[in-house]
């Protein structure tokens, strides 16, 4: 079984990628037909609470203190709430294919955090790809800025999106600690559990006004797959391959979500891709992978480390 282990964790993370860049042309198109960007990520919440907790009643009950719970709630706002209120109404005014290609700079984000937070260096390679991944997240909102049709995009679409990827990196880097201590199903069901208490005494009132009678069934089956492959399934996938593989690895299928996504969203017809968003595509893919490829301050460390030793014994 040990063997087949990376290969299962490369299939997970697969999986969740294929999951998370179907969602933005699936998630698009329930938002255009009966429901808006506010129903669907309280549903989304909602679900995924529901869903953790009754998975957690088949796993191992892990003792959590009072003191860590409420330490979920912080997790939640940086994690879901903030990440999924400014991604599920970007993706309702922009294209779905700009809405993928942003999320692909969260590394960006989170190596900035680690220097000002973690105190990580920042090298060189680190720099450039910052630089590139800026670049083309630039690209993508001057175009959608011009373009004055939803299928390019929408500027403050394209900006909610970046700020649902500077929540998550928050997260990342705030949090990491906390959530490393237990299973992921106990993470997931608290987060989601804070999340839906902080956002549906909000939008209870919006969700009722919903004519549900009206909504053709076709939009709740594409709801249905965000609540269960694009937040249950795909949450439980990327959190098995970290378990098994590398982080520069899991940053790899990265990749896999706005490739399924604007293949998708074109074919569909939900999005045009022009030449200037193909460029834009390539310099944040390029920026994220220099900065995934450069050294962490532990590497530099270790590496610091063994020439000291080898002097010493030379």
């Amino acid at each position: 079984m040990d063997n087949k282990r990376p290969l299962i964790a490369h299939l997970c993370l697969f999986c969740s990628g294929a999951f998370w860049g179907l969602m933005a042309p699936v998630g698009k198109a329930a938002m255009q037909n009966g429901i808006d960007g506010i129903d669907l990520v309280s549903f989304r919440v909602l679900g995924g609470a529901i869903l953790f907790w009754i998975a957690s009643f088949f796993t191992k009950r892990e003792h959590i203190p009072t003191k860590d719970i409420i330490k979920m709630a912080g997790a939640g706002i940086f994690g879901l709430v903030c990440n999924q209120c400014c991604y599920t109404i970007g993706l309702s005014l922009t294209s779905p294919s700009n809405s993928s290609i942003m999320t692909t700079s969260m590394p960006i984000f989170a190596m900035i955090l680690s220097f000002l937070i973690l105190k990580e260096p920042i090298t060189w390679k680190k720099a450039i790809g910052v630089l590139m991944g800026c670049s083309g997240a630039c690209i993508i909102i001057l175009t959608s800025a011009t373009a004055g049709n939803a299928k390019v995009g929408n500027i403050w679409g394209d900006l909610l999106c970046i700020s649902a990827q500077l929540s998550f990196a928050l997260y990342l880097a705030l949090f990491k600690p906390l959530v490393q201590k237990y299973s992921l199903f106990t993470v997931n069901k608290w987060m989601f559990t804070w999340a839906t208490l902080f956002i549906w005494p909000f939008t209870i009132g919006h969700v009722s006004d919903i004519p549900f009678a009206q909504v053709p069934m076709s939009t709740w089956w594409e709801t249905g797959y965000v609540i269960f492959f694009g937040t249950f399934l795909g949450y439980i996938c990327m959190m098995i391959g970290q378990k098994t593989l590398r982080p520069t690895v899991v940053s790899v299928y990265n990749y896999v979500q706005p490739l399924v996504s604007v293949t998708v969203s074109v074919i569909v017809g939900l999005a045009v891709f022009k030449g200037m968003q193909a460029i834009a595509a390539i310099l944040v893919f390029s920026g994220v992978w220099l900065v995934v490829k450069s050294k962490s301050k532990h590497d530099i460390d270790k590496h610091d480390h063994s020439l000291a030793f080898e002097k010493r014994h030379a």
